[in-house]
């Protein structure tokens, strides 16, 4: 059987051990050894910030996604639509009226056909 030693800790150190030890691990000696394995196979300090927490990158992404969208809006806004708009207007727009060349208009006058014609009564 393992023996035990007292270690002295303010009275409101110990009750938070005690809190986490109780949600996390079965006994406070398990818990002790977690947190010191921790520290030892990560090789920091408890004394060392750890830099930005996962709240604090999350709050800085959701503000670079949001940073995006509104890029992405202006650019449909002020480049995509109006392309758009002017491709449709030319891809709508009827063909222009197929003029007869100048030469075709005078050779269109010459060969008139008549469809009717008068008869014309030859009796003398």
């Amino acid at each position: 059987m393992d023996t035990f030693i007292g270690i002295r800790f303010k009275k409101e150190t110990a009750k938070r051990f005690q809190e986490f030890s109780r949600t996390h691990f079965k006994t406070h000696t398990e818990t002790m050894d977690a947190i010191l394995d921790f520290f030892f196979y990560n090789e920091i300090s408890p004394k060392e910030n750890l830099g930005p927490t996962g709240r604090t990158i999350e709050a800085k992404l959701l503000k670079r996604i949001n940073a995006v969208i509104a890029i992405m809006r202006n650019v449909e806004k002020t480049q995509t639509k109006p392309t758009v708009v002017m491709l449709q207007s030319l891809f709508e727009m009827e063909g222009p009226e197929k003029k007869p060349l100048i030469l075709e208009k005078k050779y269109a006058e010459e060969e008139k056909e008549v469809k009717f014609q008068e008869k014309r009564n030859n009796q003398n």
